[in-house]
Parts: C-alpha cells; structure tokens; sequence
C-alpha cells in the first residue's frame, strides 16, 4: 500500500512528501532502496516523487563549471590589461562552434557575472540586439524575480532574430523570471517618424529606463566591414565606417573608443556610448579574435566593466 498519499501519482503527491524524499536523498545521501523502505512505498514512487520535486522547484540543481587556477589567473591577467573590474572566461572555443554552442559555453560565465550584480526586483536590467547576447539569452540562467529587463536599440529590418531585441528581451526576462518591457519602435526611423515615436508615452516609458538602469547585458560587434552581417539600415558605403573597430547596441567607435557617425545615425533609436558608460554595471559579452580590437577599444572607452569571453579571445586580446 502506498503511504505517501498519492497511489503512485507524483502529480498527487503532498509538498511534506516531496520535501522529505527531497531531504533524504539529495542532503541525508539515502539511495532510492532505502527511502523506499522507510517511506513505505515503491521504489518506482520514489523516483516519481523526486522528479516532481525537481520539477515543483523544491529541488533546484546547478551545474557550475569547474574553475582552476590558470584561468582564474588569466582572468585577473585580463581584467587588469583592459582596466576593467572583472573578466569571466569560459572553456576555450574553436571559432567554428555553431552560434547556439557559442551561447551553451558562455552562459555559465553570464550566469556568474550576473550573480555578482546582485540584482533585486525592480532593478533594470538592460540587453543589446546580436547573436551572442540573444543565444545567451536561450540558456538557463539565474533568476532575479522582478527585475525589470528593457532593450537598449529599437527593432531592424532583418529576419534574424538576433537583431529583434524585444525578442531577446522576451527570451531573458522569461529565463530569469524579470519583467519585458519592449520598444515599439524601428531603430532607425525617418526624421518625421523619429519626432513622434520620441513623443510617445509608451515609447518615453522605456527609454526612461534606459537612465535607471543598474546592469547591461551587451554584445561588442566585430569591424562593420570584416561582418558577414550588419544590420540593414547601416549604410556600408559610408566613408566614416572604415575607421570602425566595433560597436555596442549599433553604436560605432574607432580604435580610440571615439563615436563613429554616419548617415542618419543621429536619429537612431538606440542606448548612447556615453549613457552606455553611466550604467553602473556593464556586461560585455563577445567572442572571437576580430573583435578583439574592439573590446580593448571600449574597455579603455569605459563602455563595459565586466567581461564576458572565452579563453581564446582573451589570450588574443592580451597578445595585441
């Protein structure tokens, strides 16, 4: 006779019956044999009550990737060149890794950087349009209840849903457990288009958030004229362009971290490198050897103070 009030049916089970198998397995080290012995019920119940334990939240598991000396000395190495606050390094990538790969490797050392921000409910959480940030944001990630999270740059004319940042900003709030706030608005609008959207309440709404902001989650692009892909409203042909080592939320910037303009630019709807430098926790998140000019550029520029990398990206960083 099952005892544990359920007849077998771990959907039935009490919470005091999933708590104490909880208990005795994961803190008392009990096998499944001997909990089913001094609970009275069937082996087959107890592997049902420890699944719905797991899956009601009262056992949650975290996997944390085991860190050892070399890299926790090459992230102190790394941080201290780019004058930064911290570096977070992931197991080194080969630079041919698919992107959802890319977003599985990194997001242990998210997860890590975003713990230490130490962020509470009502806090902002800001997060840019690319591919790093939007596969990172497909990733189990800590939670933080109520965190309010909001984009940094208007929507693209692009079907890649890397540069939807209300995607991402829906991806990230629902793994973290915040709140989305999504901008209604194309990044680069017409200069009549621009004056009304800039007017409008909800509009006004988010990008008043954009100044209250404790963290930022954002990715650091490559050189526009070394990318695959750029966003579709960037004109490629703009002299000004070739100057550009990077950018963060489609702002350009030169090797010297100075702002990179070019035509139509001063209507983007999208956070500013200066209002970038102002959040007091910035988490650059960016992978692979041609964007290593461009995180030491905004490193110095004071754009980001954490990072987010692989091991191969930081030991190029450190050999420029």
């Amino acid at each position: 006779m099952e005892t544990a009030n359920g007849g077998g049916q771990a959907g039935r089970y009490s919470s005091a019956a999933l708590y104490t198998a909880a208990m005795m397995y994961y803190r008392e080290g009990a096998n499944q044999a001997e909990i089913a012995d001094r609970l009275k019920i069937s082996r087959a119940s107890v592997s049902r009550l420890l699944t719905e334990a797991r899956r009601s939240g009262i056992v949650q598991i975290e996997v944390h990737e085991p860190r050892d000396t070399d890299r926790a000395e090459l992230e102190q190495r790394l941080a201290d060149f780019l004058k930064i606050d911290k570096a977070y390094l992931s197991a080194p990538l080969n630079g041919n890794e698919h992107q959802s790969v890319i977003g599985v490797t990194l997001a242990p050392a998210a997860s890590r950087a975003l713990r230490e921000v130490g962020l509470l409910a009502g806090d902002v959480l800001l997060v840019s349009s690319g591919r790093t940030v939007y596969e990172i944001a497909q990733q189990n990630l800590p939670q933080f209840p109520g965190v309010v999270v909001a984009p940094t740059v208007g929507g693209q004319e692009s079907p890649d849903p890397w540069f939807q940042t209300n995607e991402t900003t829906r991806a990230l709030a629902a793994k973290i457990g915040g709140h989305p706030r999504f901008l209604y608005a194309p990044a680069l609008p017409g200069p009549d288009l621009e004056r009304m959207l800039r007017a409008e309440p909800v509009i006004r709404r988010v990008l008043a958030l954009w100044e209250k902001a404790e963290c930022a989650l954002v990715g650091v692009g490559a050189p526009p004229l070394k990318r695959e892909s750029v966003p579709e409203f960037v004109p490629m042909d703009a002299a000004s362009l070739k100057d550009a080592v990077g950018d963060m939320c489609t702002r350009f910037f030169d090797r010297s971290g100075s702002p990179v303009d070019y035509p139509g630019s001063d209507r983007l709807i999208a956070l500013g490198l200066e209002a970038l430098a102002r959040v007091p926790v910035t988490i650059a998140a960016a992978v692979g050897r041609d964007k290593s000019e461009g995180i030491t550029a905004a490193a110095r520029a004071g754009y980001f103070n954490r990072l987010v990398t692989d091991q191969h990206t930081a030991e190029s960083i450190l050999a420029d």
